[in-house]
């Protein structure tokens, strides 16, 4: 079906809060999966280690070909974010959301969803994907209905488990039905947008269903059902002839300077020559990219000169948007990093680009200065991006004060250009460009006569609010510009670019550290220790290195022998990671024993240790044994009885925690996709009474 129908569709649709408009997130609204970004941004950042990575290589595989349901496949991911701090791994989700998964939102998917919220419909997504995933473009996209699968949090910190019910399947039904609830909505004449036969309850169920970027299976039902349906292609999908065309457009930078050196050798004139490159760069580039643009309000571009045109910065296309718009007799400006590029950044000093240090504030002024002469003696117009650097959407950043500083000592206006969809064409962090068409309103000059540096924080205000409102975004006052200013996230600030720093590995060790301090101590030696590890029989196997420097050791009974193998266990039973059993307690830790002696005992023989143990589970001592042990953050388990050993031993709190539970290892074998239902299963549920 062609994408224009869905649009009609959606236009002549009942308007008002009482038709729902429900959306899938991965493959639907994103290209690809947003797990796979949580994956790859763990395995980089080190906090992911081999057997996690195994696990979850595991039951995805599993998952994947049906031998595991969706609850099991989340507790799997949610044991390997035990212990970690919630507001950090918001953060961390939300700078993925801004580095990575923005630029995945299909520009189609933003217009049908734009689409629905005009005609003031109830609109939601519904994921089986976690908050953490779906929240940060929910916000992006203004949509405030969200249905997801819930991971535990206590005290802060996760703590393995999952919210139930999961929202996958009929799980997908019951929230559709909450919303419905909620909002008034009536389902048999609502939408609903998804990608995967996963989903088939829930497509079923509504009146509306509507099939996007459909994969094989779901292609099939589709077609029986004769669901309207569309498949996407300006995200996710690279082919040779659009890379190469891509790489044409950026090189085409450097071919319009060179072929503008033998107009300069004839005239000597290097602003005309610098003028018939900026339109040979323009249209050419225009031209490989398959750029059209929609421009309302031209005539400002050309009303007053010199000025300071101002946009709004979205993608590496604006440079050739502007290019298209300004035409001649411009100066811009850049950051430093591209002046690094080899050829380009020579092509672009070239033509006029003033490059600055964005992290020096004194030296970026010193850059700017000639601009001042530039306009005042050769009529030269400023072209500059008030944000500083490209944002992730088509939200607006908060503006840097140079361009409007500029203005006003000059004393020429300021010429806002408003650009909408740039980000269509090329998403930040995106090298290869797609072919589209770029809306754009030129607004009318801003006079800058009589502004004042006293009331400079009203006069940036004024014009982003001129900005904010051509983009259909809410208008600021002064308080709250500065307030979101101060807000920014690092990787938003140009001043502080390439200085964020990654947290190391231990960070998630400490994590599970500081979710274990807040559970209350106990010296109660029956009490079971509250581990990821199973447990059984209220025994524990802990692992300790052990390492012996200047020891000698002389016979000893069997009952009284100590023994220090390095990395042994006691049996293989006990050698399982995290699998605490009966009897013993196999300890790995790293000791360091100085003349240490010892010698024969009676099995009624005292032993006097002095001990520093640290997150060691460790049980009751018998009777007839003193020890004298100094516990933190966790139970400890039973020094062995009737020991001879003299030893002065310290763990140093690294021991690994237990791994993943058998519980999970057991849910992980179930042959189920909803817990109860195949996996594909295209049987309409019986929820007729609740429709």
């Amino acid at each position: 079906m062609n994408f224009s129908k869905l649009i009609a569709d959606i236009n002549a649709s009942k308007p008002g809060p009482e038709t729902a408009a429900i959306f899938d997130f991965d493959g639907t609204i994103i290209a690809g999966f947003s797990a796979t970004v949580f994956l790859q941004d763990a395995l980089t950042r080190g906090e992911l280690k081999p057997d996690e990575l195994y696990e979850l290589t595991r039951a995805l595989t599993g998952f994947g070909l049906g031998n595991m349901g969706f609850s099991a496949l989340m507790a799997v991911h949610a044991q390997y974010l035990a212990g970690r701090d919630e507001d950090e791994y918001t953060r961390n989700s939300e700078r993925l959301f801004r580095k990575k998964i923005a630029r995945l939102i299909y520009p189609e998917a933003r217009e049908l969803i734009a689409a629905h919220q005009a005609k003031g419909h109830s609109v939601a997504i519904i994921s089986s994907a976690t908050p953490y995933q779906v929240l940060p473009a929910a916000r992006d996209l203004n949509i405030d209905r969200v249905f997801c699968t819930g991971l535990e949090v206590e005290n802060g910190c996760f703590t393995g488990a999952v919210v139930k019910p999961t929202c996958f399947g009929e799980g997908k039904v019951d929230a559709a039905q909450t919303l419905a609830r909620d909002t008034g909505a009536d389902l048999s004449q609502s939408f609903f947008y998804s990608d995967s036969v996963d989903d088939i309850q829930l497509l079923e169920y509504v009146g509306r269903p509507v099939t996007l970027n459909p994969r094989k299976r779901l292609k099939q039902i589709t077609k029986e059902n004769n669901w309207p349906t569309t498949t996407f292609d300006s995200r996710g999908r690279l082919s040779v002839n659009r890379f190469l065309r891509s790489v044409a457009a950026t090189g085409s930078l450097v071919g319009s300077v060179a072929a503008a050196l033998p107009l300069y050798a004839l005239t000597g004139s290097k602003r005309d020559s610098l003028n018939f490159s900026i339109s040979l760069f323009a249209d050419t580039c225009s031209a490989l990219i398959g750029l059209n643009l929609e421009v309302t309000g031209e005539e400002h571009l050309w009303a007053q000169r010199p000025a300071v045109f101002m946009f709004n910065h979205q993608s590496k296309a604006d440079v050739a948007v502007m290019a298209r718009l300004v035409r001649r007799d411009v100066v811009a400006v850049g950051k430093k990093e591209i002046q690094r590029m080899p050829l380009i950044g020579q092509a672009m000093g070239a033509a006029g680009v003033v490059f600055i240090d964005r992290s020096d504030r004194s030296k970026a002024i010193e850059s700017m200065a000639p601009l001042a002469t530039a306009m005042r003696e050769e009529g030269q117009s400023l072209v500059i991006a008030p944000e500083g650097t490209r944002a992730p959407t088509r939200k607006l950043a908060p503006f840097k004060k140079g361009g409007f500083h500029m203005a006003m000592q000059v004393g020429v206006p300021i010429v806002p250009v408003v650009i909408h969809n740039a980000g269509d064409i090329a998403p930040k962090g995106d090298f290869v460009f797609k072919p589209g068409t770029v809306r754009v309103d030129v607004l009318p000059p801003v006079d800058t006569t009589g502004w004042s540096l006293e009331k400079m924080d009203e006069q940036v205000t004024l014009v982003r609010n001129m900005f904010l409102q051509a983009l259909g975004q809410p208008e600021q006052t002064v308080a709250q510009t500065l307030e979101e200013q101060k807000a920014l996230p690092e990787d938003m600030r140009p001043e502080k670019a390439g200085k964020a720093t990654k947290k190391p590995r231990k960070a998630k060790a400490a994590a599970k550290k500081k979710l274990l301090s807040k559970r209350p101590k106990t010296t109660d030696t029956t009490t079971k220790v509250v581990s990821k590890g199973r447990q059984v029989a209220g025994k524990a196997t802990t692992q300790a290195k052990t390492k012996v420097a200047k020891a000698s050791t002389s016979a000893a009974k069997p009952s009284s022998q100590a023994k220090a193998k390095p990395k042994s266990a006691a049996s293989p039973a006990g050698a399982s990671k995290g699998r605490q059993v009966a009897g013993k307690a196999t300890t790995k830790a790293k000791t360091k024993v100085t003349k240490a002696s010892t010698s024969a005992a009676k099995p009624s023989s005292k032993a006097k240790a002095k001990a520093k143990v640290a997150k060691a589970p460790t049980s009751a001592a018998k009777p007839n044994s003193k020890a004298k042990p100094k516990v933190t953050k966790a139970p400890t388990s039973a020094a062995k009885p009737a020991s001879a050993a003299k030893a002065k031993a310290k763990t140093n709190g690294k021991s690994k925690a237990p791994a993943k539970s058998v519980g999970a290892k057991k849910a992980m074998t179930r042959n189920s996709r909803t817990d109860n239902k195949p996996r594909g299963a295209s049987v309409k549920p019986k929820l007729a009474s609740t429709r």
